[in-house]
């Protein structure tokens, strides 16, 4: 099979773990910057990237790179590139996004017409026609312009692969399920050790933690964009890789897994979204206040997304709140807590400060990832 280099993009802050994932599945790391990791692929990656990759959000195929510093410098650059061998004659194709980071050239709508330009340029010549009916497979195309170094890419993927599927319902301000999987796999928690998220929303980050438990690939139930270009990856490829995830589930592990939130209509829309992920019996979600929370148990995590502040209003009731999260945390003396917050004063407020901090932008939204870690449990014998 071609081998081809394939780009994943990511939350910003998050480098290492999606090349964890990557080299995981089997793939060799080539290039890694801030928010994009590149690696070296053929058909099947691109499936198996796609269906099984829990903290990226999209997946791309190079075309190619080169340095550009003027218009015309882009153009040329664009157009020496081999676009017949991915774009057949018919095909629709566009500059879905272009960005731009310390480079001459930055006018994203310049450089979107630019590229589309040269792309028509070099069809013309393949194909040896001036008119493009462009009436089938679509060929989304990305742009990235870093310090003058051009990157075009082809998008496989459509919509973000952060859009699971299960979430048809969602509180006002959920986090990303690939955002959600990513702080998951931040901690050392794993299926047989308990996690309470005391402010699930529509039940992201247990809804996550339960698919990583039963082994369920977060794309397996969706299409993407290069399902339709059989010419580069055939129905078989895809066809191949979802069964391969389809065989590697395992809902019958036992999990400890508890969502709450002080809303009970978002506790029936994440129990709701959990039965469409496929996990229903695996979480135990309830009506229940961040005062209430406790745990007969020792050894457990907490992994959450509390409220920052975000939305008006909310500013002057964040201390009282992240006091009693910090009081709560107190009383369950050997557990762990996880918390991703845009909230600057959020240790002084729980009172403790956290041995690691992590910055990590939701979206444009800087947040930190602060990790109180507690003991480790001892070792069972045998």
């Amino acid at each position: 099979m071609k081998k081809m280099e394939l780009i994943a993009p990511c939350h910003f802050g998050l480098e290492a773990v999606l090349k964890k994932e990557i080299i995981d599945l089997g793939y060799d790391i080539t290039e890694s910057v801030d928010g994009r990791i590149t690696f070296a692929g053929d058909a099947d990656a691109v499936c198996r990237a796609n269906i099984c990759l829990r903290t990226a959000e999209r997946i791309l195929i190079k075309v190619g790179s080169f340095h550009a510093e003027s218009f015309e410098e882009l153009f040329q650059g664009v157009k020496s590139l081999p676009w017949e061998e991915f774009i057949p004659e018919r095909g629709k194709f566009w500059v879905k996004k272009a960005s731009s980071v310390k480079s001459k050239l930055f006018s994203p709508s310049d450089i979107q017409s630019i590229v589309k330009k040269a792309i028509v340029e070099r069809m013309k010549q393949s194909y040896h026609t001036d008119w493009f009916k462009e009436d089938a497979e679509s060929f989304p195309i990305r742009v990235f312009i870093m310090k003058d170094e051009v990157t075009v890419a082809l998008d496989t993927t459509g919509d973000s692969l952060h859009k699971r599927g299960y979430r048809k319902l969602e509180s006002k301000a959920p986090i990303a399920e690939n955002l959600a999987a990513a702080l998951i796999m931040l901690t050392p928690w794993h299926a047989d050790r308990i996690l309470v998220d005391p402010f699930c929303g529509s039940g992201t980050i247990p809804i996550e933690a339960a698919m990583m438990a039963a082994n369920i690939a977060p794309g397996m139930n969706r299409h993407f964009t290069a399902e339709s270009w059989t010419h580069i990856i055939t129905p078989q490829n895809w066809a191949d890789v979802r069964d391969e995830a389809r065989d590697d589930i395992d809902t019958s592990v036992e999990t400890d897994i508890q969502g709450y939130d002080l809303d009970p209509e978002m506790v029936d829309i994440a129990r709701i979204n959990a039965k469409k992920a496929g996990v229903e019996n695996m979480i135990h979600f309830q009506a229940r206040d961040i005062a209430d929370l406790s745990h007969r148990k020792k050894y457990g995590f907490i992994i959450t997304n509390p409220p920052y502040g975000e939305r008006i209003g909310e500013q002057d009731e964040l201390p009282a709140l992240y006091k009693t999260i910090g009081a709560r945390y107190k009383e369950l003396d050997s557990w762990s807590m996880y918390l991703i917050t845009g909230f600057e004063q959020a240790e002084k407020f729980i009172g403790k400060k956290a041995d690691k901090n992590r910055k990590i932008y939701n979206g444009m939204i800087k947040t930190y990832f602060y990790q109180f870690m507690g003991p480790k449990p001892p070792k069972r014998n045998g």
